[in-house]
């Protein structure tokens, strides 16, 4: 019985110091949100600026295709084997880390279906890409690979090329958006500010004179003729945005 008496006052007393515990805690929430209340910045404004430059592409891709079809899976495999083996081994000649890199690229074999809804032959493509910056080698490639056609021509930017330049137009876009954070911060009648947050994204947009009908055209017209390419210009543009606080 005092056992059973003892064990009541200790649960009595632990709800009693919870409840207090409680009721002590409430009052340094409010004040604790209160605080947060006060601190709101003032004075703060969000802001942009960009740099932006316009440079020569100096990176070529060369899509090169085949497309195969038959009434027997295994054949139709073969034959795209055997396509994209000479094209390597025509290109494995020349390529050059850099200057001239090769990799395979999409290898699908799908069914084809009747109108009865039943397998009636196979279909199926193979891909190999042609990529770097010397483009007369790559072009050349292109023209003498006879077991692969034409698929798609593109322009852009190596990563060196791209690095280089983005640091130069990362300067000038940081360096407009501190002209500006100062020039809004006198207007309001500030003599200075502090950078509260900043976010800085790059791209770039570019173009080829080149499109791939023209060049598709162009291989069909002279076998084994190197393909013409044209590379246009990138323009490389990095945005600064942020806020600051006028003081």
């Amino acid at each position: 019985m005092n056992a059973l008496f003892s064990s009541s006052s200790t649960r009595l007393k632990n709800a009693i110091f919870s409840i207090a515990l409680c009721a002590g805690l409430m009052p340094a929430t409010a004040v604790f949100s209160q605080n947060i209340r006060m601190e709101t910045p003032q004075n703060v404004v969000s802001l942009q600026a960009q740099g932006s430059l316009e440079v020569q592409q100096d990176l070529l891709t060369i899509s090169m295709n085949s497309t195969k079809d038959g009434s027997d899976a295994a054949t139709v495999q073969t034959q795209l084997k055997a396509a994209l083996d000479a094209a390597l081994t025509e290109a494995k000649k020349v390529a050059q880390p850099g200057q001239l890199d090769v990799r395979t690229g999409a290898f699908s074999l799908y069914p084809r279906y009747g109108r009865d809804g039943k397998i009636n032959g196979w279909q199926g493509t193979t891909e190999l890409v042609l990529e770097g910056r010397d483009f007369a080698r790559i072009s050349a490639l292109a023209g003498k690979i006879n077991t692969l056609t034409l698929g798609n021509v593109s322009f852009g930017l190596s990563r060196e090329a791209r690095a280089r330049v983005e640091a130069e137009v990362t300067a000038q876009a940081i360096e407009r958006f501190k002209a500006k954070a100062q020039e809004i911060s006198k207007g309001f009648g500030f003599g200075g500010y502090t950078v509260r947050e900043v976010n800085v994204q790059a791209n770039d947009q570019g173009f080829a004179h080149r499109g791939r009908m023209e060049m598709m055209q162009a291989k069909s017209m002279s076998a084994d003729a190197a393909v013409p390419v044209e590379a246009g210009r990138s323009t490389v543009v990095v945005t600064v945005a942020g806020a600051v606080q006028m003081k």
